[in-house]
């Protein structure tokens, strides 16, 4: 999903990562969304695009996609530097579905890829916490939608890494990628001034998710829920 929100770290101002996967082997997903945050004048925040990636549990290699934009409906107008930032114009997201009928196209979708089987275990994997802590459900209670219950744990990359590693990725994605000495895919989060993508590019984020848990769990990282229960 893409929408432009605050970053998991308590950050303003970029568009979030996030993914899910499950360790051990089950399908993961990895799922970045970009959003319209406060910070940039823009309350309540919403998501703007929703990509997810599943992979397989045993190799990490990509077996499924979805992506679809999503049309904000309290500010439906982007602002200047939203779009400089995510490199998602105007025309992305006009006529676009509802945040509502994005989630129910992803629980469709996940039910086609037989994630909502109860003998599968799967779980998200974030580059922070923010993305499922505080920004869907934030939207979702704003909307007066339902949170889906697979929404509501998750691991956060950044925790996982920093255990791993020893060390804190304040800089997320980069840190770990640079960590790992792993080519970052696709742009930066810093986008700004540079140009405009018409490709789903929070896509990237979730190849560099997936790139760095397959990375850890080669090296033989046992990768465990973060989340608190809601």
């Amino acid at each position: 999903m893409a929408t432009a929100s605050p970053a998991a770290d308590g950050g303003r101002g970029r568009p979030w990562e996030g993914g899910l996967v499950s360790w051990p082997p089950a399908p993961p997903l990895t799922i970045p969304w970009t959003w319209m945050g406060p910070s940039w004048g823009q309350h309540p925040g919403e998501i703007i695009e929703f990509p997810i990636l599943k992979l397989n549990g045993r190799t990490m290699e990509i077996e499924s996609t979805f992506h679809m934009y999503v049309q904000p409906v309290v500010h439906p107008q982007l602002t200047p530097f939203c779009t400089e930032l995510t490199g998602i114009i105007q025309a992305m997201v006009d006529g676009q579905p509802s945040l509502q009928q994005v989630l129910e196209r992803v629980d469709e979708w996940m039910a086609k890829e037989g994630l909502l089987d109860p003998n599968v275990k799967s779980i998200f994997v974030t580059c922070g916490d923010w993305d499922l802590k505080v920004m869907l459900p934030g939207q979702c209670q704003y909307l007066g939608l339902p949170v889906a219950d697979y929404f509501k744990q998750w691991i956060n990359l950044k925790k996982a890494y920093s255990f791993a590693m020893g060390c804190w990725p304040k800089n997320g994605l980069l840190d770990m990628n640079k960590g790992l000495s792993l080519q970052h895919i696709g742009r930066p989060h810093s986008g700004i001034g540079q140009s405009l993508h018409t490709s789903p590019w929070q896509l990237d984020d979730c190849k560099n998710i997936a790139n760095i848990m397959k990375t850890l769990a080669y090296r033989g990282f046992i990768f465990k829920q973060t989340s608190k229960p809601f």
